[in-house]
C-alpha cells in the first residue's frame, strides 16, 4: 500500500488535523512537518525526521505521497498561504516524494479566472469589448497559480465547487487531468432527506429546489437528481439588467416551475458562493411573493462579512445550510446574528472519503459516516444529539 503522509500549511489547522485523523493517519501532523520562520520572517519547512539517522539524507519521503491540505486560515493572508504550499511542495519534491497532492477547498485566485487577452481563459459565453476591459491591466492569476503550483512540485489538485469553467479548463490541461473538483450535491441531498430542515412531502411535491441564475442550474439539477423525488420542482431565476446600475431579479420564463407554484412549498435556493448576499436576498424576497412555506438557502462556500451578515438577517431567509470550506464559518463570532439559522457541514471526513477512494484506501464505515453537522444551540432545529 502506498505510504500517504498527509499535512496542513499552518500549525494546529484543525481542518488538516480532522481530514488526517478521518482517513487514518495515526500520526499527528505537527510530527510529520515543522512549519517554522527564520528570524527574518522566511517560512521554512522541514520534514521531521530522525536527527540521529545519518543514512538517506533528501531520501526520507521516497515513494511517498505527500497531501497538502491548504484551507483558509485567520493567521494567514491567502497569498501567504500560496506561497507556503509552493515551498511544503517543494520540501516533499527535494525530498523524494514520488508525488504531492493539494487539497484546497477554495481553490485560491479563482476570482481572476480570465485576463484582458482572447487566450487568457475559456468561458461558457463568448466574450465582448467590456469583459476585455474589465480584466484590462490584471494578471490572469488563476492561470499563473496553477502554473507555480505545478513548477513548485504539486502533481494533483483537489477542491470543492468550483464555479469557473475557465479554471477547471486551465487546472485540467496543467495538471493532466489530475484536478478534482469535488461537487458536495450528496452532502447537501443526504442533509435534506434526513433532517427535518425540509418538509418535501409525498414524492417531494412539497419541495422546490431553486438555482438564482444559469450558471446555478447544472448543479441544482444534479442536486433533484440525486434525491430521486419525482415530483419536486425546479424553480430557475435569472438577472436582466434595467439600467446602469439596477439588476431585476424574476423567475424565467422557461422555469419548470412558476412562481405562483411555489405556494406553501419549501424552497431551497442553491449557489456556490456568498459574498455580500445582496443579490441572494433579493432572489428570495421575490420568492416570497409567492408565499412559500419556507425559502433557505444553501451555499458551499460562505464569505463571512459585516455586510453579508447585515444582508441575510433579512426575514426573506429562513435558514442558511453552508459547508466549511472557509472553516472561519464555524466560529460563532463570525457567524454572528446568522448563527441563529445557519448550519455547517463539516466536510473533513468527505475530503478523507475522496482520498480513501483516490488513494485505493476506502472502508466500508466511511461510505455510511462521511460529514458531521454544527449547528448553534440558538438555531430552532438544534438538538443535543445532532448527526456527527
Amino acid at each position: 500500500m502506498k505510504r500517504v503522509i498527509i499535512v496542513g500549511n499552518v500549525s494546529e489547522d484543525p481542518f488538516a488535523i480532522d481530514v488526517g485523523h478521518s482517513f487514518g493517519q495515526l500520526a499527528d501532523i505537527s510530527d510529520l512537518i515543522s512549519l517554522k520562520n527564520f528570524a527574518n520572517g522566511e517560512f521554512c519547512p522541514r520534514f521531521i525526521s530522525d536527527e540521529q539517522d545519518l543514512s538517506g539524507i533528501g531520501e526520507k519521503l521516497a515513494g511517498a505521497t505527500v497531501v497538502i491540505v491548504s484551507a483558509n486560515s485567520d493567521s494567514h493572508s491567502r497569498q501567504s498561504l500560496a506561497m507556503r504550499n509552493f515551498l511544503i511542495a517543494r520540501a516533499a519534491k527535494d525530498n523524494g516524494a514520488e508525488k504531492v497532492v493539494l487539497v484546497e477547498p477554495d481553490l485560491f485566485y479563482s476570482a481572476q479566472d480570465r485576463g484582458p487577452l482572447p487566450a487568457h481563459g475559456r468561458t461558457a459565453h463568448p466574450r465582448d469589448l467590456k469583459d476585455f476591459k474589465k480584466f484590462d491591466g490584471q494578471p490572469f492569476s488563476a492561470l499563473m497559480y496553477a502554473q507555480l503550483l505545478k513548477t513548485s512540485g504539486v502533481d494533483a489538485v483537489v477542491t470543492v465547487h468550483n464555479h469557473s469553467r475557465s479554471v477547471q479548463d486551465l487546472f485540467h490541461t496543467t495538471f493532466g487531468g489530475d484536478f478534482h473538483n469535488l461537487l458536495p450535491s450528496e452532502l447537501y441531498v443526504d442533509y435534506l432527506l434526513s433532517s427535518d430542515i425540509v418538509d418535501a412531502g409525498p414524492y417531494g411535491r412539497n419541495l422546490v429546489l431553486c438555482a438564482p441564475d444559469k450558471g446555478a442550474v447544472e448543479f441544482v439539477n444534479r442536486m433533484h437528481e440525486g434525491l430521486g423525488l419525482a415530483e419536486a420542482g425546479i424553480c430557475i431565476m435569472t438577472k436582466e439588467r434595467t439600467g446602469e446600475r439596477k439588476v431585476e431579479i424574476k423567475v424565467a420564463e422557461d422555469s419548470p416551475t412558476p412562481l405562483e407554484a411555489l405556494a406553501g412549498r419549501d424552497v431551497v435556493v442553491f449557489d456556490d458562493m456568498v459574498r455580500t448576499g445582496s443579490t441572494i436576498v433579493n432572489c428570495c424576497q421575490v420568492l416570497r411573493q409567492a408565499n412559500p412555506r419556507r425559502v433557505l438557502f444553501g451555499v458551499s462556500h460562505f464569505y463571512s462579512s459585516e455586510e453579508g451578515r447585515e444582508n441575510m438577517a433579512s426575514n426573506a431567509i429562513d435558514e442558511i445550510l453552508t459547508t466549511n470550506t472557509l472553516p472561519t464559518i464555524l466560529n460563532r463570532d463570525t457567524q454572528g446574528r446568522l448563527r441563529k439559522k445557519m448550519v455547517v457541514i463539516k466536510i473533513e471526513k468527505w475530503i478523507a472519503r475522496f482520498l480513501q477512494q483516490y488513494f485505493g484506501h476506502e472502508n466500508s464505515a466511511s461510505r455510511r459516516d462521511f460529514y458531521a453537522v454544527d449547528m448553534s444551540s440558538k438555531n430552532p432545529r438544534w438538538k443535543p444529539t445532532i448527526r456527527g
